[in-house]
């Protein structure tokens, strides 16, 4: 990452290694081994910088976790309960993200990313999530659902043209696949997108409308900079090699801000807006991959998104532990702490066996997946369905915990409470994770 310097949060040793690892390919390749070889393989080659701290596999890992700490509480924590309150997206700190190299954190190292593995990533997003999982949700749009997902797919041309600025935080990006009337059935969507003919410039038209999209706007009134859009290139009807992706810049004549959606329940740091497409012109070089064939990035992208929004659950599930922890020790109830009744034992112990439960399986998927190759759905999806409800399980029992104290803005777990419900939600429903887990065990004959 570039500037990591000019932070003075950041541990030396840190900068170091994320310096040698941005110069040097060699260097790189305790990540790029962490994806593609079981961990004993890894202990053998790279035993020196090997831990044995699941969570943080190599040392590069630990420096990125404890650099990120530090930042989360000089920077992220003090401005997280203001701009929920005021539902607006800091750009500021946005900014400070690519300071420190996370908005490119999987992205290759010549267009202004990291290149780093699923494991950094779901350290970042659970480091940040400690503090503003809203802002969060943004992080992981921008760097996940557009950066990564384009450094994946897209051409050389399209990479150069639009990741460095992306990673750089120049620009902020989006993904666009929901629509008002297909979530989950998200190969029913209906937005189209049809070719002209090559007399009048063979650009994409496309028209529709999308929902629920993260990074929209970055305001009331202002639209996000860049989408990866999914449209119909096929037969309304036809289920496969029907889907295609677009690069849309929101200048683009035809695209439009439709409205931010205000007053949601949680992530209310994170800008969410339908956008519009009226006969919007998309350059024909701005089609990601193949006509027809986008199911497959989007599966793939699908994998990665998945296990960092269980890495967000963990993020707010430490803290809201951490909250009850503190709270069961210093109030006092019938002359006694808290922590000394067993109905606060039993919320404070099950919070974290399940949290250690759901944090070990987040990063055992973390480990074992290639972002360069897809076929991980079953840990991807299974951390997921794990992770989100046990963070919902621990807010829940926070805020039992506080009392009432735990129901106002006063105290961090009322706004942890309302965000962890959207990792039940978005990025698959916990009822499609089901159905995507059972198909998956349906050609395993027996579990190792």
């Amino acid at each position: 990452g570039r500037g990591l310097a000019s932070l003075r949060v950041i541990d030396p040793a840190f900068i170091s290694v994320f310096g040698m690892l941005s110069r040097s390919r060699s260097l790189i390749c305790p990540f790029r081994v962490v994806r593609r070889y079981q961990l004993s393989r890894l202990h053998c080659v790279f035993s020196r910088r090997f831990t044995s701290d699941l969570f943080s596999p190599t040392e590069e890992h630990t420096s990125l976790r404890n650099s990120l700490r530090k930042w989360v509480k000089s920077d992220v924590e003090d401005q997280a309960l203001l701009f929920n309150k005021e539902e607006k997206f800091n750009q500021s700190l946005f900014k400070k993200c690519a300071e420190l190299g996370l908005l490119g954190i999987t992205a290759e190292e010549k267009y202004g990313g990291s290149e780093l593995d699923a494991v950094a990533a779901v350290i970042a997003n659970e480091e940040i999530s400690y503090s503003d999982p809203g802002f969060c949700l943004s992080y992981l749009a921008h760097s996940t659902l557009f950066v990564n997902n384009l450094s994946q797919n897209g051409s050389s041309a399209q990479k150069e043209k639009y990741l460095p600025s992306a990673c750089s935080g120049d620009t902020i990006g989006g993904m666009c696949m929901s629509e008002s009337e297909t979530g989950t059935d998200a190969l029913a969507m209906t937005m189209t997108a049809v070719r002209e003919d090559e007399s009048k410039g063979g650009n994409w038209i496309l028209n529709g409308g999308k929902m629920w999209i993260t990074n929209g706007c970055v305001s009331d009134d202002q639209p996000g900079d860049v989408f990866l859009v999914y449209a119909r290139t096929g037969a309304k009807d036809q289920q496969r090699d029907a889907i295609s992706q677009f690069i849309v810049e929101s200048s683009f004549k035809g695209f439009s801000l439709g409205f931010k959606i205000k007053d949601k329940c949680g992530m209310r740091s994170s800008p969410t807006a339908g956008l519009v497409f009226d006969e919007c012109i998309v350059p024909a070089e701005n089609l990601v991959g193949e006509i027809g064939k986008a199911h497959r990035c989007m599966m793939q992208n699908l994998e990665i998104e998945r296990l960092v929004l269980a890495a967000m659950s963990l993020g707010i599930a430490r803290r809201c532990i951490d909250e009850m922890n503190q709270y069961a020790t210093d109030r006092l109830s019938f002359g006694r702490p808290l922590r000394d009744h067993g109905q606060i034992q039993r919320h404070l112990s099950e919070s974290y066996a399940e949290y250690m439960a759901a944090r070990t399986y987040v990063y055992h998927a973390a480990l074992h997946t290639d972002l360069n190759e897809p076929g991980h759905r079953l840990d991807t999806d299974g951390s997921k369905l794990v992770a989100g409800p046990m963070a919902k399980r621990v807010a829940d029992r926070a805020m039992q915990v506080l009392g009432g104290n735990g129901y106002v803005g006063e105290f961090v777990v009322e706004r942890l409470w309302r965000d962890s419900k959207l990792l039940e939600i978005g990025g698959g429903t916990n009822e499609a994770l089901q159905m995507n887990i059972t198909k998956e065990l349906k050609s395993i004959e027996k579990l190792e």
